[in-house]
């Protein structure tokens, strides 16, 4: 009989976003169920993956009436299911889930840490969020940080005293290198997308945090210079949590040269129809756009910050600049289109053969089996 795996996040998104197949994989060796808030994509993760799944309500902001409530069922459910290993990602989920498992004493609580983000805040919130995530990690037997990035920002701030090794070269998934390529079908796909011009593109939540003003506002003034660009921005605003400045949000959905297409389900059309990445983020944990991009043969700019400056190597496969320096991004993104013709195809051939020798997606998995086997 198979060993029980629970695997959790906060919302349904997460499940079905940042573990597309690795909770099928894992199913071969453990009796594995998904767990997260919402039915949105709880239904679609049961059927690609082939497990089962259970719906526990949950909130990403700090709600502490809801979130003891949310303790209360776990706790409910790991008395019911008895796992061997739970084994979280996201704040809010790892949170109460390593408090509820070791409550009920599940034997193995693994804690993936990704972003931390108390990195992009001050005062109070500051000290909470770091609390939250001592409290995570105390409660944990195992934590697993993302990056190399991470696993500084953990030992620096000292969050935690625990033995911390990253798995591979890090992040959560791997890419699927067969998915992400520029197959015919992409190609034919993506013509929707396509323009004549040099195409910028950002995918992603659209939230200050990513850096959206800086970009918005970096965009417009080289376009002042440049007619011959566009900025491709694909995903969805989230104004509860992070909401972006008026002014930006007039210019995303009026400005002649920047198309906002939205939530996409396959990205994989829209980096087929531009040039190079901008992803100009304040934080990041080990960002899955930033090695889909490049496994679609696109170069990046990105900022120096934990996974970004691990995935790019500055001048080789993008550049690296500062955060939260939209004159650097602007001299940065100029540098790009006036160097389209030769440095920017360099990078670009650069790009996918450096994702592919570090971040293929089976690796990731059969690495990360070989942590859960080496718990028996």
């Amino acid at each position: 009989m198979k060993r029980k795996l629970l695997r959790i996040t906060t919302i349904s998104d997460s499940l079905f976003g940042l573990l597309k197949g690795q909770l099928n994989f894992f199913n071969h060796y453990y009796d594995v169920v998904g767990v997260a808030s919402g039915n949105k994509y709880l239904t679609s993760v049961a059927l690609r993956e082939g497990v089962r799944v259970i719906d526990v309500p949950m909130k990403r902001e700090i709600n502490l009436l809801f979130d003891i409530q949310s303790l209360i069922i776990l706790i409910a459910l790991f008395i019911k299911e008895r796992p061997y290993i739970v084994h979280t990602n996201t704040p809010k989920a790892s949170l109460l889930s390593m408090i509820a498992a070791w409550i009920t004493r599940v034997p193995n609580r693994i804690y993936t840490v990704t972003g931390l983000r108390f990195e992009t805040t001050t005062g109070t919130l500051r000290y909470v969020l770091m609390i939250m995530e001592r409290i995570t990690c105390w409660c944990a037997t195992k934590v697993i940080p993302e990056g190399e990035g991470v696993k500084r920002t953990l030992l620096a701030e000292k969050i935690t005293n625990k033995t911390l090794h990253v798995i591979l070269n890090g992040n959560i998934n791997g890419i699927d290198i067969e998915y992400f390529q520029r197959s015919r079908g992409v190609i034919l796909s993506a013509d929707i997308f396509m323009s004549d011009s040099f195409t910028y593109i950002f995918v992603g939540r659209l939230v200050k945090d990513k850096g959206i003003n800086e970009l918005i506002h970096a965009f417009v003034r080289l376009y002042q210079r440049y007619s011959g660009i566009r900025l491709l921005l694909v995903g969805s605003f989230d104004s509860k949590l992070d909401p972006l400045e008026e002014n930006t949000y007039q210019l995303i959905h009026n400005h002649e040269a920047i198309s906002f297409v939205g939530f996409q389900e396959d990205v994989r059309p829209c980096f087929a129809a531009a040039d190079v990445l901008t992803f100009p983020s304040y934080r990041e944990g080990f960002p899955n756009v930033v090695l889909q991009a490049g496994a679609m043969g696109l170069p990046a700019i990105v900022t120096d910050i934990s996974g970004c400056n691990e995935i790019i190597e500055d001048g080789v496969n993008g550049k690296i600049i500062k955060p939260k320096d939209e004159t650097l991004l602007y001299e940065t993104m100029k540098w790009f289109y006036e160097h389209k013709d030769r440095e920017v195809l360099s990078m670009a051939k650069q790009a996918r053969p450096m994702v592919v020798s570090r971040y293929e997606q089976n690796k990731v998995w059969e690495a990360l089996l070989k942590e859960y086997q080496s718990l028996e």
